[in-house]
């Protein structure tokens, strides 16, 4: 009698087991989705201060002051919901970054250099429209008008987002670089803030 009460059991706990994994996998899904928008970006301060990025005499820099350059970005996503509250997107994107600039001689202008972004967002979900996001990025230099031999950034990525239906939202971000984008001073680091709209895709 012990032992039919004991294989009872084993046999319940293999069938919440297996139900309980039923349940996950019937959870899980896979939308892709499209982003885009308008970056603000703008380099940091850094060590050297802020250096004019054209004069060629070291010494004789102005100082100049880095300010907000508006650009845009476009992307493409998977978003693997493995639970009713997280996602795991995977992006690849089309960044427009830089900054502009002004000196006290009145030298005026933009630094622009753009990426190619690969991104793993963690989304956290919660009820129904609203979310937040973060992860890390690897972006590729794939365009830029200054001298550097800064040809990758990593960086991180936080951000919060809200769906108005289940399949169009808007999100905002911002985005922390950690490698030096400009090569005579050490610290001249990416700063970008993003605002701008998802479509994510039905599929059977």
């Amino acid at each position: 009698m012990k032992t039919s009460n004991q294989i009872s059991k084993g046999i319940s706990i293999i069938f919440f087991i297996l139900f309980g994994i039923s349940q996950t996998q019937a959870q899980v899904t896979f939308k892709p989705g499209i982003r885009a928008g308008a970056n603000f970006s703008h380099f940091t301060k850094g060590s050297g201060y802020y250096s004019d990025p054209y004069d060629s005499n070291y010494y004789n820099r102005e100082y100049v002051n880095f300010s907000n350059k508006t650009d845009f970005y476009i992307g493409f996503y998977g978003a693997l919901k493995l639970s009713k509250f997280y996602t795991l997107q995977p992006e690849i994107d089309y960044s427009a970054q830089g900054s502009e600039y002004t000196s006290p001689a009145n030298r005026n202008g933009n630094l622009n250099v753009d990426y190619l972004s690969f991104e793993v967002m963690n989304k956290f979900t919660f009820g129904e429209m609203f979310n937040i996001h973060f992860g890390p990025t690897l972006d590729f230099v794939v365009s830029k008008d200054f001298d550097t031999d800064a040809n990758v950034d990593m960086a991180f990525v936080l951000g919060a987002g809200v769906k108005f239906t289940p399949n169009f939202g808007i999100e905002a971000r911002v985005k922390k670089g950690i490698i030096p984008v400009i090569d005579f001073d050490n610290n001249h680091t990416n700063v970008v803030f993003s605002l701008g709209g998802t479509y994510t895709f039905d599929i059977k």
